[in-house]
């Protein structure tokens, strides 16, 4: 048996201890719930009827005996979002799988999905951080109804697995499966698209080239194929026990997808019936398990966007964590795939050089994950060092490849990429943030430079155009945390920035906000808390101060203040709070803890 890695023991007692008043409150609650059992058991009869009335006869006939389990699906349908389209037939085979095992499924309730694509430097940008929230209570209205044997949820992108398992979590006595699509097969390498992008930023291309390249790489259904939020989220679902083991990365259409869609149906309606608390959500999703999502996050170099996310998944379960503890486990946690922006590779590629189940299989080997979890398969994570695969048409898992089909992509814990995580925590005199070091390369991960002080994405850019950036600089942008405007992603800076860097500039960013799953080479200190709006003492760096900013050793200070420079007052921030809807989100703006709690306003 492997001996567990002693930081990974560590820093999940730390966390363990730290969590175990809210731990257990969560606890009692969902135990509560399950002893009440669904409210169709012993409802009035018209509140029952109205819970079937539109089903077909049989349906109608299985739930009138109350016997049979009923699964409730929330979708996050939509086919605007490419990554969610194939979910349109969805719950029409989820329905029949589930019947073909003698259960009943049934839509409870549709959660709103958007692009972080589409709305990527547009107002509309400013809503993403907190649909987040807005789906997590979309997901509690629709189980609300409380005639629901077990969950399927259907979602991938970025804030919606997050906010499907944050409001699946108030339900956690119920048994709960992931379901994801898949990815869009490769187009346009994600290198490629990067070249293009930033020559148009530069003035190289035009426009009609730029959209040319980007239909290219963005050309199907399915997610995106760069290792953003969308697909890291895929990865953590894994991790945490959630999905059917190696669902995550199987493309949409193909006949391996349908049979892992309808195997997780049949899954739902075993759990469902076994009435054992052991397949709840909520104790799947233990201290445990949450350590181990950590560990993938930092072993694949996934998204940033998750110093955030997974804070709120875990409070969610009343489990806390801090991103000191991030920092513990990257020190400790090798980087075993290199998949874009943090190399060149898709994700199809890392899957096929053998995926999932070799980076669960290596990690375990090293001691760097808890075996002994409970998940939606079965006790231990064992099950998801397997593949799926078809055999003579039935589905059916076997063991990952024993090499990898690529180093370049994806490596043995004995020969990792690094023997750090990638991810680093930013501590000093101008608060805390985190950078992401895996996609810089080390020569560009410190820097001493005057700051350029910048209110909005939009100055920064602007900036750029007239050519006044040609030069060293640390650009510190601020205003842009969740009390302030929602706190965008601002990735739509980096073929500025990057432009820069690669003629000879020295350069780099700090900022409150957010800078995308996709972080790109140019060094980022991000999420600084606490933000600029509540106090951060990034509100009082102005235009040549003096700045240093070293991601290996996880630092970042003001050196000298700028004599002649005059301490700025607040910039006036009601330009953000309307328009494009942004009026109705006042109260998650009022309300939000800062990125390293969470950034959310529900807890």
């Amino acid at each position: 048996m492997t001996t567990l890695h002693l930081t990974l023991a560590e820093v999940t007692a730390r966390i363990k201890t730290r969590s175990q008043q809210s731990r257990a409150e969560y606890l009692a609650r969902i135990a509560a719930a399950r002893a009440s059992g669904p409210v169709r058991q012993r409802a009035q009869c018209a509140n029952f009827a109205h819970a079937f009335a539109a089903l077909p006869t049989a349906d109608k006939a299985a739930m009138h005996g109350a016997r049979q389990p009923n699964i409730g699906i929330v979708t996050a349908y939509n086919d605007m979002l490419s990554a969610h389209q194939p979910y349109a037939s969805y719950p029409e085979q989820i329905k029949a799988a589930a019947r073909a095992a003698g259960a009943v499924a049934q839509v409870a309730g549709g959660v709103p999905a958007m692009c972080d694509g589409v709305t990527q430097g547009e107002p509309g940008m400013e809503l993403s951080l907190f649909s987040r929230d807005v789906i997590a209570m979309g997901t509690a209205l629709a189980l609300s109804h409380n005639v629901f044997d077990a969950a399927l949820c259907l979602g991938i992108c970025d804030k919606i697995v997050p906010g499907l398992l944050i409001g699946a979590l108030s339900f956690g006595h119920l048994p709960t499966i992931f379901v994801p699509a898949g990815p869009m097969t490769s187009g346009l390498g994600n290198a490629e698209k990067a070249k293009v992008r930033q020559q148009f930023a530069e003035g190289k291309v035009g426009r009609e080239t730029l959209l040319a390249s980007e239909s290219a790489a963005y050309h199907a259904a399915g997610t995106c194929t760069f290792y953003g939020t969308a697909n890291t989220n895929q990865m953590m679902m894994e991790l945490l026990g959630l999905h059917l083991p190696g669902a995550a990365f199987v493309n949409p259409g193909t006949p391996l997808r349908t049979a892992l869609t309808d195997a997780a149906a049949q899954q739902a309606a075993r759990l469902a019936v076994s009435g054992d608390a052991i397949w709840s959500l909520g104790e799947i999703v233990d201290e445990r398990a949450i350590v181990n999502a950590l560990v993938g996050l930092l072993a694949t170099g996934g998204s940033t966007n998750h110093t955030i996310h997974l804070v709120a998944i875990a409070r969610a379960a009343g489990i806390v964590i801090d991103w000191d503890d991030f920092s513990a486990l990257s020190a400790a946690v090798p980087l075993l795939a290199r998949i874009y922006p943090n190399g060149a590779a898709d994700v199809n590629q890392f899957h096929a050089a053998g995926g999932m189940g070799f980076l669960v299989r290596e990690l375990l080997a090293a001691g760097l994950l808890h075996a002994d979890v409970q998940t939606v398969v079965g006790m231990g994570l064992h099950h998801y060092g397997q593949e799926p695969w078809l055999n003579e048409g039935q589905l059916a898992w076997r063991d990952a490849p024993a090499v990898s089909g690529n180093e370049d992509i994806l490596r043995p814990a004995a020969r990792p990429f690094s023997n750090h995580g990638g991810l680093q925590l930013i501590k000093g005199n101008l608060g805390r943030g985190v950078i992401k070091t895996s996609a810089v390369k080390p020569e560009h991960r410190a820097i001493t430079a005057p700051a350029r002080v910048f209110n909005s994405q939009q100055d920064l850019l602007a900036a750029y155009k007239r050519g006044e950036l040609a030069r060293d600089f640390i650009a510190v942008l601020r205003y842009q945390g969740p009390r302030a405007n929602g706190m965008p992603e601002l990735h739509n800076l980096m073929p500025a920035l990057g432009a820069l860097q690669d003629a000879g500039h020295k350069v780099a960013l700090v900022t409150d906000g957010r800078m995308s799953g996709a972080s790109g080479k140019v060094p980022s200190a991000i999420h600084m808390s606490p933000e600029a709006l509540a106090g951060g003492p990034l509100a009082r760096v102005c235009d040549g101060d003096l700045l240093s900013l070293d991601g290996e050793a996880g630092t970042l200070e003001l050196l000298q203040i700028c004599e002649d420079a005059e301490r700025p007052a607040a910039p006036h921030l009601d330009g953000n709070h309307s328009g494009t809807g942004r009026e109705l989100f006042s109260l998650f703006r009022n309300h939000a803890r800062s990125a390293e709690e969470g950034a959310s306003a529900l807890f």
